[in-house]
């Protein structure tokens, strides 16, 4: 006869249930070196009035992420119960420990928390937050936000995105709350390897989810934080939380579904991009050279594009190893 499973250690120090504004933490016990009975405290914000619809808004999965943080903070700011109708669980932070050190993985664990789940409640730090948000939080939720960037190491166009799923009822209500969302791309998204995602759990739950990813290179632009504002509102007014309309403008859709999207490093060197982010590529037009980085005088590889499209992601730093993601082309929907 097997054990039942073990309640989390996550204790909320504020109320899901109560109308009003109501701001705390999820609090994490950590034991460390620098604080034996220490706990993470995992800012959220419960802003609830009657009865209706439950929006679940998370920025900071990976924690050199910026856009997602940015609108959150701004929304819990500004945000009143009696312009609502139901509830908005806010947490700008998900990844606590990653956001504060400006990093894509935890440093308690070492652990990427968007592809832990569904996390244990007698893991690791980052295992424990998992099993906390899809076990207590993603049921509360009718519609779950998830805002992505590249951090560091990739840099995209704004996009909002949603998945291909086996319930077509359930993936055109993705897609419509992607398209409310409204940023300048709109894509219909395949994972390289969706197995731990946060996002696969919501939507294996039954939910609406739309994830982000808005820019990179490990900070905000004006332009990429503009974005993540206005998106969140529109998507509140899509789910029926807000009043009024979404502010709906031009959207480009984008496809990784079809054609042979991903390209990836296979040398050392120094990167040359020869196309800018948003540009369109022809199959086999040249996207990047690598230079050689232990001589002079040598051949760069010439890496070409093995689809017809629009270049929605590259590389940033100026150094490239084997494995790296270099470009992503995808295909343009028209």
């Amino acid at each position: 006869m097997s054990a039942p499973p073990r309640p989390s250690p996550i204790v909320p120090t504020i109320p899901f249930d109560r109308d009003g504004a109501h701001f705390g933490f999820l609090r994490l016990p950590v034991s460390r070196d620098e604080s034996a009975w220490g706990s993470v405290m995992i800012p959220i914000a419960v802003i609830r009035n009657g009865d209706g619809p439950t929006a679940l808004l998370t920025g900071a999965n990976h924690g050199d992420e910026y856009e997602g943080p940015i609108a959150l903070q701004a929304l819990a700011h500004e945000l009143k119960p009696a312009e609502i109708r139901g509830r908005v669980i806010i947490v700008p932070f998900m990844n606590t420990p990653a956001f504060h050190a400006a990093r894509r993985t935890s440093p308690l664990d070492g652990v990427n928390l968007n592809r832990c789940f569904p996390g244990r409640a007698d893991g690791s730090p980052t295992e424990k937050i998992a099993d906390f948000f899809l076990n207590q939080l993603v049921p509360l939720a009718d519609v779950v936000l998830d805002y992505h960037s590249g951090g560091k190491t990739l840099d995209f166009v704004p996009f909002a995105a949603a998945h291909l799923l086996d319930s077509a009822v359930q993936q055109d209500a993705c897609i419509a709350a992607m398209q409310a969302f409204n940023a300048p791309y709109s894509m219909t998204l395949r994972e390289i390897d969706a197995v731990g995602m946060y996002d696969t759990v919501v939507e294996d739950a039954g939910k609406t989810f739309v994830t982000t990813e808005l820019g990179g290179g490990g900070t905000a632009t004006a332009r990429t934080a503009r974005i993540a504002r206005r998106g969140v509102r529109n998507l509140l007014k899509h789910a029926g939380i807000l009043d009024g309309e979404p502010e709906i403008g031009p959207s480009i859709g984008i496809d990784t579904t079809v054609g042979d999207c991903f390209h990836f490093c296979e040398r050392n060197g120094l990167l040359e991009v020869l196309v800018d982010l948003g540009d369109p590529v022809a199959k086999d037009d040249p996207l990047a050279l690598i230079w050689p980085v232990d001589h002079v005088g040598g051949e760069p590889v010439v890496v070409q594009s093995r689809n017809t499209g629009l270049l929605v992601a590259r590389h940033f730093p100026g150094l490239i190893k084997p494995g790296d993601c270099l470009a992503v082309v995808a295909s343009v929907v028209e």
